[in-house]
């Protein structure tokens, strides 16, 4: 992976559990960083295919690794181009160290 492969902006964004005035419990999504990524769309497989069946979309997301991106896991949210992907699992590090990598999901059109 090279710097000019990040190629999008993305927004990561962490769950914050509250509550309404009438004591419900609400979950927002500020945004903590933002990161140019490489989004890769997973092809292939059937587990793919059936993800594409029920509208999802997965795929990977690279990002350099810092300090803030280390604290990504696998309950926040990335934002990109408008969609939003969940995170799937928590980022691993490539193998030169200097980018973390993650399978997100988009589902449909949220954020659009």
């Amino acid at each position: 992976m090279r710097a000019g492969d990040l190629t999008k902006r993305a927004a990561f964004q962490r769950p914050m559990k509250s509550r309404d005035a009438d004591g419900n419990p609400i979950t927002s999504y500020p945004t903590v960083f933002e990161a140019w990524v490489n989004l890769k769309p997973m092809r292939g497989g059937e587990s793919v295919m059936a993800a594409r069946m029920q509208s999802k979309a997965p795929a990977i997301v690279t990002f350099r690794t810092s300090s803030q991106a280390r604290e990504v896991t696998s309950e926040w949210r990335v934002v990109i181009g408008g969609r939003i992907y969940a995170a799937k699992e928590d980022p691993r590090e490539t193998q030169d160290r200097a980018y973390l990598e993650m399978l997100i999901e988009g589902g449909g059109n949220e954020g659009r």
